[in-house]
């Protein structure tokens, strides 16, 4: 990815939050999450996450559970296996599978 790609991004979590609606997108150390050629929203602020900090990302525990519960002890033919098997154990999650896995002391949506 780079810094284009997160442009358009940034525009697409903007323009459907919309102008009313303040968005805080909590990052990590990726270098597009960085890139001096970012062009953030008024209505975003970022908030990058401290260097080897993965607790802090619940993504990384998303992530984990795929790893243990579908992708793991497999050998795959190649990388559009991957890619497809993948994208398949994405698609099992549901919101409550998600919110559980994801949950945090120190994120919570606001309503």
């Amino acid at each position: 990815m780079n810094a284009d790609y997160m442009n358009a991004h940034l525009k697409f979590i903007s323009d459907a939050a919309g102008s009313d609606t303040h968005v805080i997108l909590i990052l990590d150390g990726a270098g597009w999450h960085v890139a001096k050629a970012l062009r953030v929203p008024a209505n975003i602020t970022l908030h990058n996450l401290p260097a080897y900090s993965p607790e802090l990302n619940p993504v990384e525990r998303v992530w984990a559970y795929l790893r243990g519960h579908y992708l793991s002890d497999r050998v795959f033919r190649d990388y559009d296996e991957l890619f497809a098997e993948t994208s398949t154990a994405w698609n099992r999650l549901n919101e409550t599978t998600l919110a559980s896995i994801a949950s945090t002391q120190w994120v919570r949506r606001a309503i």
